[in-house]
């Protein structure tokens, strides 16, 4: 498909007017077919619940590179959906929110199988730390080799037992490195299927962007299987008004998908965001950062958001807005250098002349 404003136009204009857009059936083909799924090794019956490590045997790197799977099989046919979150150790939002959306989830009242993989770098987990022990990003990896490094293999033994039986995928995120996200949702607006499962999220900020190469969501997408992130908080803490609108998030979704009974909402269109920038420290205007400005806040350009303190000279660098658009991602109160990204801020619309980011925007540059 080609590129361009042209492109970024016709999708939004969809997402604004059309219907729905329903994923294909699974290929399974009559009901009466409908039995148990194979996943990791392991074999579930419909109307039952598992949850087992994706590394049978005890040994050394098992207890380093182990992966909990979940798997609630439906008594009725329907797609599977993939949840995967910790990708990233410190990332913990996500991983309750796997984990809320897993157990809320009933076998005998599912149509299709629900998976979750909610901690997907654990020994980064148990440490705190964003990376793998040998200090690789997971989420650069995708869909790894079977021959390469820890994050390769990890990568593709993931993705060929688990991800490549999934009818859509929910990678679920935080922001980075002393950050915060507003609760949004990251698709690639060119590909509709995925576009139809980031509109059925709920009333969420959509936000536009392919991602970078060897991102899960990326790779999920060029492997044909829709794919959406759902960003949302800080890392290194459990939030509550974070994680309960991503369970909420994922249990719409099911609804869209058929996998649950009820009808599912829409986010509204007004909250596709096509075009994001970061406010940063002037260079040579380091110190103490004190954010003025919040999560969701709308600002015009020229706004004060902040300051910065030098605290040797006590010099006040004001921190104001490049652009008019919403705050949906902001540094925490810190000591920060300059070029540091303070203020991520989103402009929505149906026209603006932009490409698809190749970037996860929570690791600015």
């Amino acid at each position: 498909m080609a590129t361009g404003k042209l492109t970024w136009m016709t999708c939004v204009a969809w997402a604004m007017n059309a219907a729905p857009l329903l994923l294909p059936a699974p290929a399974a083909a009559a009901a009466e077919d409908w039995g148990p799924i194979e996943v990791a090794g392991r074999s579930i019956a419909p109307g039952a619940a598992l949850r087992f490590p994706m590394i049978p045997d005890p040994s050394y790197e098992a207890s380093y590179l182990n992966i909990p799977i979940m798997v609630a099989r439906g008594r009725e046919r329907g797609p599977t959906l993939c949840l995967t979150a910790g990708i990233h150790g410190d990332e913990l939002n996500g991983v309750e929110v796997a984990r809320r959306a897993f157990i809320g989830t009933a076998p005998a009242s599912l149509s299709g199988t629900l998976i979750a993989l909610p901690i997907l770098n654990a020994d980064g987990f148990r440490n705190g730390s964003r990376y793998l022990p040998d200090r690789r990003d997971l989420n650069r990896f995708w869909p790894g080799s079977s021959g390469g490094s820890v994050a390769s293999i990890i990568a593709n033994a993931v993705f060929t037992r688990v991800i490549e039986l999934c009818d859509a995928l929910i990678d679920l995120h935080t922001a980075s490195f002393h950050r915060s996200n507003q609760p949004q949702i990251r698709v690639d607006v060119r590909h509709e299927a995925s576009l139809a499962l980031a509109r059925h999220f709920a009333d969420t900020t959509i936000v536009a962007g392919s991602g970078p190469k060897g991102s899960l969501r990326r790779e999920t997408v060029d492997a044909g299987i829709p794919a959406i992130i759902y960003e949302a908080g800080e890392p290194m803490r459990f939030q509550l008004e974070k994680i309960t609108p991503g369970v909420a998030g994922i249990y719409n979704v099911m609804r869209y998908l058929g996998m649950t009974a009820g009808e599912a909402s829409v986010t509204p269109s007004n909250r596709v965001i096509l075009s994001s920038s970061w406010a940063r420290v002037p260079r040579g205007k380091g110190g103490f950062f004190f954010p003025e400005a919040h999560l969701g806040e709308r600002v015009e350009k020229g706004q004060s958001l902040g300051q910065v303190i030098d605290p040797f000279t006590d010099a006040v660098t004001p921190i104001l807005a490049h652009r008019s658009g919403e705050i949906i991602g902001s540094a925490v109160a810190q000591p920060v250098l300059s070029g540091y990204a303070l203020f991520h801020i989103g402009v929505s619309g149906t026209s603006l002349d932009v490409g698809a980011s190749e970037r996860d925007d929570d690791e600015p540059l």
